[in-house]
């Protein structure tokens, strides 16, 4: 007889705690071998480098399931010690995971030979060899339908929306270790270019359908000239990418974007991706950080992909960084507000 819904979401995903460990020398240790090895140190030293600039922002850009997969302290560590100042992401992080995970749910360890029509029958969602009860990611949807239904009807940034869901943590959530959560209170902005391809994207469904005259929408131009803007704000930026895709672009579009507006910006000056996909075939989450400088978005002075998989190489080269301690000297930009010092300055 087959395991019960109980018995298969029993065992939790524990968040790596990375400042419990040190990094520093075997990271240190790291650059004198080869392979993935020495470039996930040399991208360990570049992550440093961006840290100790002061006149540098730092984006991270999240694809893959991290959240579900025990990486979300590293991000929070990472808002709470000045040593990231906006995101870009996927949907899933953001909503179906670190937010789902903000009203009190759980990811559980599962296996990735389970019988998916098994699971299936019990509401059970894999992701590899995790597990997400189905049930409690339909109360994910229709919590952001009720957020959509208490906001004004109009068009919204993703990152506005996201900063409801952060204000809707702060007053309703169950887990307080949220990077919604902590991004609303720092005043970092999240951005999430493709918001509908995830619960959001269900809530919101739901919401239109009960209010088809007068409704939330999401403007997904406006999460590009927002970022737009921070670039032209912040000139000096670093990227750090786990994955590729849709944050990738989005991230690296945004120097052209600011050229074509008249302002004058530096590239991306450092820039990090992590990630397994092959450049071969053409395809975005693999192209190189030097196939993006002849885009002329990413200076390749400080660049260095790591062909790792993510759960390994991100808590490293984050852990080395918080080890060195440059966050310490590190002051916090709070980019938030210069969308609401944007705003204000629309209406007057």
């Amino acid at each position: 007889m087959g395991k019960t819904k109980t018995e298969l979401l029993s065992t939790e995903v524990q968040h790596l705690d990375i400042t419990q460990f040190d990094f520093v020398n075997l990271v240190e240790a790291m650059q004198h071998t080869a392979f993935q090895a020495r470039n996930t140190a040399r991208a360990a030293k570049i992550y440093h480098q961006m840290l100790e600039d002061k006149n540098c922002g730092v984006i991270l850009c999240l694809a893959g399931s991290l959240i579900s997969a025990g990486l979300k302290k590293v991000i929070i560590d990472m808002i709470d010690n000045n040593m990231v100042d906006a995101i870009v992401s996927t949907g899933a992080n953001i909503v179906d995971q670190d937010f789902f995970e903000g009203l009190g749910f759980k990811h559980y360890q599962g296996s990735p030979q389970l019988d998916d029509e098994t699971l299936q029958s019990l509401a059970i969602d894999r992701i590899y060899d995790t597990l997400i009860n189905e049930d409690e990611l339909r109360i994910c949807d229709d919590t952001i339908c009720q957020i959509a239904d208490s906001m004004a009807p109009k068009p919204y940034s993703s990152r506005e929306f996201i900063q409801e869901m952060g204000r809707y943590l702060e007053k309703h959530g169950k887990n307080k270790n949220s990077i919604v959560l902590r991004a609303y209170q720092k005043d970092i902005p999240i951005f999430v270019p493709a918001f509908s391809d995830c619960s959001a994207g269900f809530g919101l469904v739901m919401h239109q359908v009960k209010k088809p005259q007068q409704h939330v929408s999401i403007d997904s131009v406006k999460d590009f000239r927002e970022l737009t803007q921070l670039k032209i704000s912040a000139k000096e930026t670093g990227l750090l990418m786990i994955g590729g895709g849709v944050p990738k672009n989005f991230a690296q579009d945004v120097v052209v974007a600011a050229e074509l507006l008249g302002a004058e910006v530096p590239l991306h000056k450092y820039a990090i991706q992590i990630t397994v996909a092959d450049e071969r075939d053409g395809a975005l989450s693999g192209s190189t950080l030097r196939e993006a400088c002849s885009w002329g978005k990413v200076s390749v002075v400080h660049e260095q992909m790591v062909y790792s998989e993510a759960t390994l190489a991100f808590p490293m080269i984050v852990g080395y960084a918080y080890g060195k301690g440059a966050w310490k000297n590190r002051g916090h930009r709070a980019y938030s507000k210069l969308f609401t010092e944007m705003a204000s300055e629309t209406i007057s």
